[in-house]
């Protein structure tokens, strides 16, 4: 009797990470259907790890991959003064890691879910790669590839050069530069923060002024080495949510274990708050929580009473990052799901008052449109599931809108097999009461990738129009608008 082996079918997202990414020049992008709005003018830009192995050895986690930056600059046309055009250029970060391992065709640097080739007791000596893979900033003289591990990156805002690290005025050693920096539109002020590890780590805060050089800084201890991705402005507040995440500093630092796999789920220590003075950088209370993750924050800001709101994409645990690590695999089993949860905090105090769920559905990359950051905003965007989608074995596979007037949630439903990147909210040049949202999609049925564009505020309608990219696009975590200047 014969036993048939069962092969494992991949779902259509897998194709997007199967190769590394190709890069395109600046190419004019081709209409697929509809019309370039005239009010849409500026720039797209997005980075996510472009490749996932080398040498024929794949990376450990999603997100080790090497960052590489889409950029889309919506123009009017010269035989035109109605008609805009679209041109694209997708290249890798030129990282020194990404230039070595390059030239050696093969790895040669550990990271968040990778040890470094060679043995054990090499391992403490060596640096891991700074991917810059994970966001971008866009400045006035140069985007900023960030990648919260160490210093940013920048490159020239049309070619996407890069011209290499940049310590914006204030980034000694050994200090990083988070990806997840929040921009005040009304002061253009520019807020972030970095981790520096040790048996405890300290929480390096930055405000920078609108070029993005570094004016202020403060240092805080933390309780052992947390997992801090993301942070709110909401006000005169800079508020932090520590979760109840934990490095196990020896093997982590001796090289028996990578970092992912020594981050410890420690849901007794609950979530530390810490509410920060946007002003002077100075502590204004600490407190303490109950135990949750989360990745990112929608917004944050001050209501009537004086109460800090923070709207979050929570999870009940950390399982989400074994869910990401098995996205690089291209086969994904674990169930994670988070939810958009508002959490109501007595800045004075600490202590929350409050916590709600909003919305009974996946919520992963909220944010809002750049000029309510920090304040009060009708609407949050998101990343979510088709409804029936079996969310540990697919990927993000639609778009929404939530409406806190309404409580409901407009959804765009790209059909199956479409993966669509974090919705990004673009301001009309022309009128400030419209917007757009923009999104990279994925087309699995036909292997390759599309920008999208629609009405902000008609999200289950059909996109406005669709612009064909020369290559796939592998998928990708974060991105900002960049209107005019």
């Amino acid at each position: 009797m014969h036993t048939i082996e069962k092969k494992s079918i991949k779902k259509g997202w897998a194709g997007a990470n199967a190769e590394p990414a190709k890069e395109f020049p600046l190419t004019q992008l081709p209409i697929l259907s509809g019309k370039i709005p005239d009010g849409l003018r500026g720039t797209l830009y997005r980075n996510g790890p472009g490749r996932l192995e080398r040498g024929g050895i794949h990376m450990g986690h999603w997100f080790d991959g090497d960052g590489a930056i889409l950029a889309v600059n919506f123009t009017v046309g010269e035989a035109s003064r109605r008609e805009g055009i679209a041109t694209g250029v997708y290249r890798y970060v030129q990282t020194s890691g990404y230039e070595e391992e390059a030239a050696a065709a093969k790895l040669l640097y550990g990271n968040y879910g990778m040890t470094a080739p060679g043995p054990i007791w090499k391992q403490w000596q060596k640096p891991i790669k700074n991917a810059a893979n994970t966001s971008v900033l866009a400045l006035p003289d140069k985007l900023l590839a960030l990648w919260e591990g160490g210093k940013p990156h920048a490159l020239d805002l049309q070619t996407l050069e890069t011209w290499g690290e940049d310590d914006l005025g204030g980034l000694t050693k050994g200090l990083s530069y988070s990806a997840h920096c929040k921009r005040d539109k009304q002061t253009g002020e520019i807020f972030n923060f970095g981790i520096s590890p040790g048996l405890n780590a300290t929480l390096n805060i930055y405000k920078s002024d609108p070029t993005g050089k570094i004016i202020q800084q403060a240092v805080y201890q933390l309780d052992g080495v947390p997992l801090v991705h993301d942070f709110v402005l909401a006000g005169q507040y800079i508020v932090f949510f520590i979760p109840p995440v934990r490095l196990n500093v020896l093997p982590a630092l001796i090289g028996t274990n990578n970092y992912s796999d020594s981050l410890e789920w420690k849901p007794r220590l609950g979530t530390q708050i810490l509410v920060i003075d946007r002003e002077t950088l100075s502590v204004v209370s600490r407190g303490e929580t109950e135990p949750w993750y989360q990745w990112h924050f929608a917004n944050g800001y001050v209501d009537a009473s004086g109460s800090v709101i923070v709207d979050i994409a929570r999870y009940e645990d950390f399982q989400t990052n074994q869910y990401l690590k098995e996205v690089a695999t291209g086969e994904t089993h674990t169930p994670a799901q988070s939810t958009l949860t508002r959490v109501h905090l007595h800045p004075q105090t600490g202590k929350v008052t409050s916590i709600q769920q909003l919305l009974n559905r996946h919520c992963e990359f909220p944010n809002v449109p750049q000029q309510n950051v920090g304040q009060a905003s009708g609407y949050t965007y998101m990343s979510t599931f088709r409804l029936g989608t079996d969310i540990s074995q697919e990927v993000i596979n639609a778009i929404a809108r939530f409406d806190y007037k309404t409580e409901t949630l407009t959804e765009a439903d790209l059909g199956e097999n479409r993966y669509p990147s974090e919705p990004i909210h673009a301001q009309d040049a022309q009128n400030p009461e419209q917007g757009w949202v923009l999104t990279v999609v994925y087309d699995g049925n036909s292997h390759s990738s599309e920008i999208w564009i629609f009405d902000s505020d008609r999200l289950d309608a059909e996109p406005i129009c669709k612009l064909g990219l020369p290559s796939v696009i592998p998928h990708s975590f974060h991105g900002t608008w960049n209107p005019p200047q």
